[in-house]
């Protein structure tokens, strides 16, 4: 018999604040089972991926109207795809009065989706003021944001993110909060 093919994982762990890494690769397949061999040797089931998030990530279907999966908590753990089963090989269809028999089944395709992943936690360090005390000028200083920056009051209608990184491993996200909505 083939071997069954792995299946996609997404995980939320500790430590993550970001989806930032999947902005860059966004393909990810898992490995497929191995064939069967002689002397009725099965063959190996293919590893899975482990897709790993922060806690407070949803995923999202396709069409992004559908929410799969919301995961609230560190350790939660859902299957986006199912990996193929591997084919039935002619071991399978042996029997007494057939001893060799020359029957093998195909085995199953996995899954293939598209999918999107959203983060509901905005950042983690909000900056919070009155108009032109210079929210958007230090997001900008301390990130590689490009916030509209003028020498009006109401620049900022929108929060602006930017993310700060201090080091390997410690990077955290702050927003620019408008301060006032005109009106």
């Amino acid at each position: 018999d083939g071997g069954k093919g792995g299946d996609v994982w997404v995980e939320a762990v500790e430590g993550l604040n970001t989806l930032i890494d999947y902005r860059y690769q966004q393909h990810f397949k898992a490995q497929v089972g191995t064939h069967g061999m002689g002397r009725n040797k099965t063959g190996a089931g293919g590893d899975d991926v482990v897709l790993q998030v922060p806690a407070g990530t949803q995923v999202l279907d396709e069409d992004n109207d559908e929410v799969l999966a919301d995961l609230i908590e560190v350790g939660q753990r859902v299957m986006l795809a199912k990996g193929g089963d591997g084919g039935k090989g002619n071991a399978r269809f042996k029997s007494s009065t057939n001893q060799a028999p020359r029957k093998s089944t195909p085995g199953w395709p996995g899954e293939e989706r598209w999918l999107w992943l959203r983060l509901k936690l905005i950042a983690d360090v909000g900056l919070v003021g009155l108009p032109n005390a210079g929210k958007s000028t230090f997001l900008s200083a301390v990130s590689r944001a490009n916030p509209k920056i003028a020498a009006y009051p109401f620049t900022t209608l929108y929060p602006n993110l930017g993310v700060v990184d201090l080091g390997p491993g410690s990077r955290f996200i702050v927003a620019d909060i408008p301060g006032l909505i005109e009106g």
